[in-house]
């Protein structure tokens, strides 16, 4: 007797007619015509299951702080800091407890339960550190949240930045964070790299930078940081998000950077929803996108993960916790229209970013944890084309989150009363009527 089973489902492999069967919060069976009774069965109807979503790079120290304490106009990467910089000390461990629970209350709507949120650890109080450990510990039953030390002000630029640093790893932080393109020079952002590194590898911890978030073709910091994964053995454990200055960079520079990342196992991530909104602010025309080079990168061999980074703080101030729409304007950004291309994008909020996080149990086969979302799609490009409504939100082999499916009712003469949005009237030609 199974305690849960979902019948009919499509797999983002294209796996059809697929039944899951759940016991003790892990997938018991995944087969055809499943022989098997349980407490509970959801009926699919050939819609696609996936693991659950998952968010490899965001601050839920400031979500849901736009407007706080003004309005970013320039919209730029600059001000926004400046911005943070102005609200931290009016920040309260109450407040951002609040703001982060009620985030999470949105992820899991959404079926993201998995977010690598980075924490601002220059703030001498450590106050959004201690706040972002007390809501780990909260919404561990129902989403998976590993903490970055991230000294926003810089490492060597901030007074305290490192002691800080040092502190939060001590109570709890999970990956080690930095930011070299923000120190004062590129000697002392190198700098900062090697030491963020070597404390990483005193430690046996991940690293994940914030790395080369410019338009600047000249900052190159990936290249010191993938230099000192090697140096240190950190392969595996070393991700450089943002890269945005590789959009600006001249190819053949650029052909030698991507194999030393593949040797040296470091992993991207790109922010697309904020990458196309901040960089090219400078630029008249043509106006750069910004985004790095997602297609260069996967074609090299290197792991490319999609965040969504903020949710209505002071650099961006729309998001909803969605990572079908950051996947959606990630393959516009990125020009990855194929069909193969697509599902990549899928991928990068989905099984690329576990990996990279180092989620374990995660996926779709016998044993894995039994997280799960059943969404109103047939495969995984029509899922990212519609943003598809989370018909359920699965934890532990537990339904935590269910929607009701997307309709609209139509009262046009001659026409059907409702829509489908993914597939083209039955028996349309495709041509127009003569």
């Amino acid at each position: 007797m199974l305690d849960l089973i979902l019948r009919n489902a499509t797999l983002p492999d294209g796996r059809a007619g697929i039944d899951i069967g759940i016991a003790h919060g892990r997938i018991a069976a995944l087969q055809t015509h499943l022989p098997a009774q349980a407490g509970h069965e959801i009926d699919c109807a050939g819609q696609l299951v996936t693991p659950p979503f998952v968010d490899a790079h965001f601050h839920m120290d400031s979500t849901l702080s736009h407007g706080l304490p003004r309005v970013n106009q320039s919209g730029t990467l600059l001000e926004g800091i400046a911005l943070w910089g102005e609200l931290k000390p009016q920040l309260t461990q109450e407040a951002l407890v609040e703001r982060a629970l009620a985030y999470c209350d949105w992820a899991v709507a959404k079926g993201l339960l998995a977010i690598r949120s980075h924490v601002d650890v220059c703030d001498d109080r450590l106050l959004a550190v201690e706040a972002l450990l007390h809501v780990r510990e909260r919404v561990k039953p129902y989403l998976d949240l590993q903490l970055v030390a991230f000294p926003q002000d810089g490492l060597l630029r901030a007074p305290r930045a490192l002691a800080n640093l040092e502190r939060a790893l001590d109570l709890g932080v999970d990956v080690v964070g930095g930011i070299p393109h923000f120190e004062r020079t590129a000697e002392q952002g190198a700098e900062s790299v090697r030491m963020l590194c070597a404390i990483a590898a005193q430690r046996g911890l991940m690293v994940d930078m914030h790395c080369d978030e410019s338009d600047d073709p000249l900052s190159r910091h990936i290249e010191t940081l993938a230099a000192q994964a090697q140096r240190l053995g950190l392969q595996g454990r070393v991700t450089g998000s943002h890269l945005t200055s590789m959009h600006s960079m001249e190819n053949y520079y650029v052909s030698k950077l991507l194999p030393l990342l593949r040797e040296s196992g470091v992993a991207a991530i790109a922010n697309p929803l904020i990458n196309i909104t901040l960089q090219g602010r400078h630029d008249t025309y043509p106006k750069r996108r910004g985004m790095t080079r997602v297609p260069e990168l996967l074609a090299a061999g290197v792991p490319v993960a999609f965040g969504h980074d903020c949710v209505m703080d002071p650099w961006y101030g729309l998001g909803s916790g969605d990572m079908l729409e950051v996947a959606h304007m990630g393959l516009h950004v990125a020009q990855m229209t194929g069909r193969d291309a697509m599902r990549q994008c899928f991928e990068a909020v989905t099984t690329t970013p576990a990996r990279i996080l180092g989620l374990d149990g995660y996926g779709l086969e016998p044993g894995c944890r039994a997280d799960l979302v059943l969404l109103q799609a047939a495969d995984p490009v029509e899922a990212i084309r519609l943003r598809a409504s989370r018909l359920a939100v699965i934890r532990a082999g537990k339904v935590i989150a269910s929607a009701a499916p997307a309709t609209t009712t139509l009262r046009l003469p001659g026409r059907p009363q409702t829509v489908d949005f993914t597939r083209p009237s039955q028996g349309s030609s495709g041509q127009a009527p003569k």
